[in-house]
C-alpha cells in the first residue's frame, strides 16, 4: 500500500457525489506520506469542547464549506491549514475518495466529501490548540492488524456497538463513525480493504432499527 499503488486506484475512481435537499456541506483531507511500511495518513484527535458534538473524536482534518470555497476540494485543504498548519497548495492531488452524509440525528443534513492529498515534504506541524488537541500519522497497513479492530462505545449509545480501529491510547485514539466510513471506503478502492471483523457494515443498525451506516 505505497503512494504509487495508491495513486494508481484512486485514479480511476469517481465517486457518485450525494444530492440531499436543504443539505450543507463539508470537506475533511486524506492526507498521505510514504512510510518505512506503508503509505500513512494524517489523522487528528480534535479538541475538548462541551459544546462540539464531536469533541475529542478521532477525525481528518476537515470542516464546513465557507461561501469562499469553491469547492469541498479547496475546504478541505483550507481546514487543513488552519487546523495543523500544513499547506496543500503543492501537493499532489490524489482524488476523491468520497461523500458521505453526517449524523443522521442532527439537521440540517451534512454531505461530508473526503479528498485524498499526497505530501512529500511537509515538515512540522503547527497545531491550532482551540480545534485540535494531537495529531499523528498511522500506516495504511497498520488499519489490518487484528489487535487494533475493536468495537467502540459511546455514551449516548450504550447499547451500540461501533466498528473501530485503535491508532493510538486506548480508549483515546479509536477511529470510529464517519471517519471509520471513509477509512473503510478508501481501502476498498485500492483494494485493501478490510476483513470484516465486524460483520457486514450495512446491516448494523442503531436501538431505532435505523442504519448506522447508510
Amino acid at each position: 500500500m505505497d503512494i504509487d499503488h495508491v495513486r494508481r486506484k484512486l485514479a480511476g475512481h469517481s465517486p457518485e457525489p450525494l444530492s440531499i435537499p436543504e443539505h450543507k456541506k463539508a470537506g475533511v483531507a486524506v492526507v498521505l506520506r510514504e512510510g518505512p511500511r506503508s503509505a500513512e495518513v494524517l489523522l487528528i484527535e480534535r479538541a475538548h469542547h462541551p459544546s462540539d458534538p464531536w469533541s475529542g473524536h478521532m477525525a481528518f482534518p476537515g470542516g464546513r464549506m465557507d461561501d469562499s470555497d469553491e469547492s469541498t476540494r479547496a475546504t478541505a485543504a483550507r481546514e487543513t491549514f488552519e487546523e495543523v498548519g500544513l499547506s496543500l497548495e503543492g501537493a499532489e492531488y490524489l482524488g476523491h475518495v468520497d461523500e458521505l452524509t453526517g449524523n443522521r440525528r442532527r439537521t440540517p443534513r451534512l454531505v461530508v466529501a473526503a479528498h485524498a492529498f499526497h505530501v512529500r515534504d511537509h515538515g512540522e506541524l503547527t497545531l491550532d490548540p482551540t480545534e485540535v488537541q494531537q495529531a499523528l500519522w498511522f500506516p495504511l497497513a497498520g488499519l489490518h492488524d487484528r489487535e487494533r479492530q475493536v468495537e467502540h462505545v459511546i455514551q449516548d449509545m450504550p447499547e451500540a456497538r461501533f466498528p473501530g480501529v485503535l491508532v493510538g491510547e486506548p480508549g483515546r485514539h479509536v477511529v470510529w463513525g464517519l471517519t471509520f466510513r471513509f477509512l473503510d471506503r478508501m481501502l476498498q478502492t485500492i483494494e485493501h480493504p478490510f476483513d470484516r471483523t465486524w460483520g457486514n457494515l450495512s446491516t448494523l443498525v442503531d436501538a431505532s432499527g435505523k442504519p448506522l451506516f447508510r
